[in-house]
């Protein structure tokens, strides 16, 4: 069974290994799909999602552009979240997925937002 999503499964649980949110320093998790991408932030201690961001929301499904364009929305809508939550430091979780691309816009449009890690 040495295909691609065992590869990343293997990947996400060496990171998660080192890398837990808590409530005041949560964990900002991304998930790829083909089509969408979602973040989520997470207090690992308490077992909670904080708040979620992902490109199906209305407002981001809603611009015709690219997808990479739109996971930097992602990135800014977390972030945004965030901010009015009153936490400006994050650990960033790339879920096994390559630090390029989709992932890295998301964690661009977050920077960008006011989040830092």
């Amino acid at each position: 069974m040495n295909n691609k999503s065992s590869a990343r499964q293997k990947i996400r649980y060496r990171i998660r290994k080192k890398v837990s949110g808590t409530s005041s320093l949560p964990r900002l998790s991304v998930f790829r799909s083909n089509a969408d991408i979602y973040a989520q932030l997470i207090d690992d201690t308490n077992g909670v999602t904080i708040a979620s961001a992902s490109s199906r929301q209305k407002d981001i499904a809603a611009q015709k552009s690219p997808k990479i364009a739109k996971s930097k929305m992602v990135g800014e809508a977390i972030a945004k979240k965030a901010v009015e939550l009153g936490m400006k430091k994050v650990v960033f979780d790339r879920s096994g997925y390559v630090y390029h691309g989709r992932v890295k816009a998301v964690a661009d449009g977050a920077r960008e937002g006011g989040l830092d890690f």
